[in-house]
Order: structure tokens, then C-alpha cells, then sequence
């Protein structure tokens, strides 16, 4: 009675995304996870500005520097352009330093996760925890997806409309939900852990974790993606159920063959001064 009573708890608790196509491709999958990673980064003080502002901030730095070795050979004559001019490089070298670590572990989180789409396109949930560990985290975001009739041949990554609207949905959910509203100051990391087939083999990327659990004093904040198709599924299978008085779930019927896999590379958020930033 208690187990029923905590899992009506928790589909009470999940927010459900809905998007009118008819499947969740590669490209709603991967934005999604990267869009609301890059949120839960900032809502939690771990960077100083949104993911795409920082990675448009250190695309111009490298830029920058780059015009500025260019035009090095050009002002050896003068002493005084030299020494503004080298002035200016050491600038933007530091500038480059403070950022890079962040992008590498950002470039190497995405890869992975287009990686784990391209080889499970079905991928049931996405857990991603903020802490020091997956084992002792302080915020834990649940996704699941419900894909519906599946594509197929190889994933499009391009950012599509679908995916811009379903990753805008789900952050206004979170922010509704008070996503953020705990936050302190104080370098965490991320961590991204994928429920897939067991079968799954990306050892460079991804470690089995079957027995994962987080601790239960955390409670998560749930968002569900589903597609139109999915959506008809689920309202035929509860018909059919109310029928026959025995419950079906299409979801739940592969779920047994899926475990934990969590990726080793994780994002370390920056260590910085709130109140200077602001």
C-alpha cells in the first residue's frame, strides 16, 4: 500500500512536457539534456552566466588572441605598441585559462551524450546530480523520455524547433517548481547518469552502475518528455486496463531490461565571487 501510494507521490510530482510530433528525435533528446544541464549550472551558481554566454565569451577570447599573435610581427618597431600589445595578450591568454578547463569538460559532457543517443536512440531517463558525488548529492534532476514511433538511421544534432520549444517548456517547469531557490555559493560538479540496456558498451565514456540509488533525504525535480504518438499509447493502454481491470504500462514492459550508466566526464562548476559578478 505504501509503495503505491509513493509512486502516485511521485507521477504527482513529475511535470509532463508534451511536444505535438509524432517522436522525440536525437536532436529534442540531446538539447533538452543540454539545455537544462546548462540551466541547473547556472540556477545553482556554478557559472557566472548562461552555458551559451560563457561559450560565446571564450569562442571570442580564442578569436582574439589568435588576431593578436597575427598582428604581433606587424608593431616590433615600436617599443610602447609592444608593450600594449603584450599587455593586452596576457589579458586575454588569462581570460582563455579561467575558461578552458570548464569548455573542455562541457565539449567532452555533450560528446558523450550524443555519443549514448546515437547508440541508444530509446533512452528511458537521464538523471543529472549536483554534488560532490552521485552518492551525496545536494540537487538531483530526473528526466524521462517517452519516445513514441522511433526514427531511424543516423541522429541529427541540429537544433531544431521542436527542441527549442520542449527545452524552454521544461525550464519554465523547473523555475515554477523552484529549481535554484536552494542554491549556494561553492565549486560542485555535475554528473550525468543514463538509464539504458544492459548490453550498452561505451567503457571510455560510460561505467555500469546497476545498483545505483541516491540518497532518499534528496528530493528530485522530475520532468517527462512525451510525443503525440507516445501520449495515444498511454490513453489506449489506461482504456484497455479499465477494461480488463489489469494494468498495462508500454513504458514499464522494457524498463526491466535497462540498469544505470554513469559518465565519466563530469563538469566541475567555477569557483567565483557572486556579489563581484553582479
Amino acid at each position: 500500500m505504501k509503495e503505491m501510494e509513493g509512486e502516485r507521490s511521485s507521477e504527482m510530482d513529475c511535470t509532463v512536457i508534451e511536444s505535438p510530433t509524432e517522436s522525440l528525435d536525437g536532436s529534442v533528446i540531446f538539447h533538452a539534456i543540454n539545455e537544462i544541464s546548462g540551466f541547473v549550472l547556472y540556477m545553482h551558481q556554478q557559472i557566472p552566466s548562461m552555458l551559451q554566454d560563457i561559450s560565446f565569451e571564450y569562442d571570442t577570447l580564442c578569436t582574439d588572441y589568435k588576431d593578436l599573435e597575427m598582428g604581433r610581427v606587424e608593431i616590433q618597431e615600436k617599443a610602447s605598441l609592444r608593450r600594449k600589445h603584450g599587455s593586452k595578450m596576457r589579458e586575454v591568454k588569462q581570460g582563455i585559462r579561467r575558461l578552458e578547463k570548464l569548455m573542455r569538460a562541457v565539449s567532452d559532457f555533450q560528446n558523450a551524450v550524443k555519443l549514448v543517443i546515437n547508440e541508444v536512440p530509446n533512452i528511458q531517463g537521464v538523471i543529472l546530480v549536483l554534488g560532490a558525488s552521485p552518492l551525496r548529492p545536494q540537487h538531483v534532476y530526473d528526466l524521462c523520455f517517452s519516445h513514441g514511433k522511433l526514427p531511424g538511421g543516423a541522429q541529427d544534432f541540429t537544433k531544431s524547433r521542436a527542441a527549442e520549444v520542449l527545452s524552454r517548456k521544461a525550464i519554465r517547469a523547473l523555475i515554477s517548481k523552484g529549481a535554484g531557490s536552494g542554491s549556494y555559493p561553492g565549486a560542485s560538479k555535475l554528473f550525468l547518469l543514463v538509464k539504458a540496456p544492459s548490453s550498452f558498451n561505451l567503457p571510455l565514456h560510460f561505467l555500469p552502475k546497476r545498483e545505483f540509488r541516491y540518497s532518499k533525504k534528496i528530493v528530485p525535480l522530475r520532468v517527462q518528455f512525451k510525443c503525440r504518438t507516445q501520449v495515444g499509447l498511454e490513453m489506449d493502454a489506461a482504456d484497455l486496463a479499465s477494461q480488463t481491470g489489469s494494468s498495462i504500462s508500454l513504458v514499464q514492459s522494457t524498463q526491466n531490461e535497462f540498469i544505470w550508466f554513469q559518465c565519466r566526464h563530469v563538469i566541475k562548476g567555477l569557483a567565483f565571487n557572486t556579489e563581484t559578478e553582479e
